[in-house]
């Protein structure tokens, strides 16, 4: 006696059948995503680190979205017995989830970190500021294509669903799941034998695709080419990677306009002795103010030029995009220094102190030098900055900067005079075209990167991390100036590292 299948069993069979047919489709599209992870990385610049690439990205991709599929929709074809809600549940899935892989892609691409718990507050930030510039034409648009990427998938659900059974006449189940577990397992069993030698075309792709191998300090470092893993392992020296030091600068042409008719006057503080005056001329202030260079040459260099001092020796033979687009436009500039200080670098631009004539004068001097030079009268004839806060024993407490512009934010940095120095003049190019500071007339972010000696120095949430070149960190608690015990933020500092390295040519 032969029994045919019941009604049911043959609607849930083909509901199986529609549903990984599916799945397969969604991974191909889910993998085509992914090669954003892909391009925003550095190549691995080996073979093996190139197999393990392919592999990892193929069966790391492949196991997410199929992971989802088991989990929200092959349920489905067992408890619900209308083939329409089912495709509709599963476009609905399909396209949110593959809204947030693009999205994570995105964020990826610009920030180094991915979706997660531990990335709330950044990611918050992040989408602050990009969601404060959206008017409602750009919402609708969003809203528009995504509209369109359901459309989509409501389309591919009903064109397999029509299709199933021509389809299942094609055995290919078996060489195909076959294929993902092999790039699953054998990516896997890499990444086992590449972190035992600390192969670093490997290891500097951990944390490149979301909910793939956590990050840490020196994995982070490695991807973006502060950290040489193989010469680490060899010497354990608390050195970076030489080629980091080489920069592009600018990283992108910079055109804008300035008032040429303007007075600006911007004094730095070249030593940590209290300046007398200062409190009673009512300035705008931003009360933690940092300074991380290691010496005056490099406080010198890293104003001028907006970038930290690892890529000092590289720009000795570049001119700062802080004086020569002003000279370009046809405003004075000049620049003092007090004796002690190593001047001759730009003597094309160095005056004496008294000079009267207009335009830009950059001026690093002295608390007692400062009390005599800051005057009501120059107050009221000129835009002026003073940035107080460098120390030659490099300690953690913040200085303070002044200003009689509109000036905001909570922190600030010696990276972030240039950029705030060009806006205040009417340059509105983007200032991480030739900065890793930001404009402090309109702050976007909440932390700060730099470097001092061979540390990379991150300031965020009233601590401070301190990244030694060979991935070791300490934590120390602004507050109290003591070692803190929190956990190292690896997001922040891959979102930071990856700031820092734009200027680096093999970025």
């Amino acid at each position: 006696m032969i029994l045919a299948e019941s009604p049911r069993r043959q609607r849930v069979t083909k509901l199986v059948n529609w549903g990984h047919w599916f799945a397969l489709a969604n991974i191909i599209i889910a993998i085509v995503i992914a090669s954003i992870f892909v391009f925003s990385s550095p190549m691995p610049g080996t073979g093996v680190g190139t197999v393990y690439l392919l592999t990892n990205w193929f069966g790391h991709i492949g196991f997410m979205t199929f992971f989802g599929f088991v989990i929200f929709i092959l349920p489905l074809c067992y408890l619900v017995s209308n083939p329409r809600v089912i495709k509709a549940t599963a476009s609905v899935i399909a396209a949110v989830g593959l809204a947030l892989l693009a999205f994570d892609a995105l964020l990826f691409n610009r920030t180094g970190f991915h979706i997660s718990v531990h990335a709330a507050d950044l990611l918050k930030d992040e989408a602050q500021t990009q969601i404060g510039e959206f008017d409602w034409q750009q919402w609708a648009y969003l809203f528009l294509l995504f509209i369109v990427w359901l459309g989509f998938q409501l389309v591919l659900a009903n064109a397999i669903w029509k299709r199933v059974e021509r389809f299942t006449k094609y055995k290919i189940g078996i060489p195909v799941a076959s294929f993902f577990v092999v790039c699953f397992v054998s990516s896997h069993a890499v990444h086992v034998w590449a972190d035992a030698k600390l192969y670093q075309p490997i290891i500097k792709q951990d944390n490149m695709f979301p909910l793939s191998y956590p990050a840490t300090a020196k994995t982070t470092m490695s991807r973006y080419g502060l950290l040489d893993l193989a010469a680490y392992e060899e010497r354990k020296q608390l050195q970076f990677n030489s080629d980091i030091h080489n920069i592009n600068y600018p990283a992108e042409p910079v055109y804008c306009s300035v008032n040429a008719n303007d007075n600006m006057t911007v004094i730095v503080q070249t030593d940590d002795m209290p300046i007398a005056n200062i409190d009673g001329f009512n300035l705008n202030t931003v009360a933690r103010y940092y300074s991380t260079a290691s010496n005056q040459e490099s406080l010198i260099s890293t104003t001028l030029f907006g970038v930290p001092e690892i890529y000092q020796a590289s720009l000795s033979a570049k001119r700062p995009v802080l004086l020569a687009l002003p000279v370009g436009l046809g405003m004075p500039v000049s620049l003092h220094f007090d004796e002690a200080l190593p001047s001759q670098r730009f003597d094309s631009y160095t005056q004496p102190l008294g000079s009267q004539h207009g335009g830009l004068h950059i001026a690093f001097l002295t608390a007692s030098s400062i009390e005599s030079y800051l005057t009501s009268e120059l107050l009221a004839n000129s835009k002026v900055i003073v940035a107080t806060g460098y120390s030659s024993n490099n300690t953690n407490n913040a200085g303070t900067l002044y200003s009689n512009l509109p000036i905001k934010g909570t922190m600030a940095s010696t990276e972030d005079l240039a950029p705030t120095i060009l806006n205040a003049l009417g340059c509105n190019a983007p200032s991480h075209f030739y900065s890793t500071g930001q404009s402090l007339l309109s702050p976007s972010r909440n932390w700060l990167v730099s470097t001092s000696g061979e540390r990379i120095v991150v300031f965020h949430n009233g601590k401070r991390t301190d990244v030694l070149s060979n991935g070791s960190y300490e934590i120390t608690d602004l507050a109290t100036n003591k070692r803190s015990n929190a956990p190292l933020n690896v997001d922040l500092l891959s979102q930071a590292i990856k700031h820092l390295s734009r200027f680096s040519q093999q970025h």
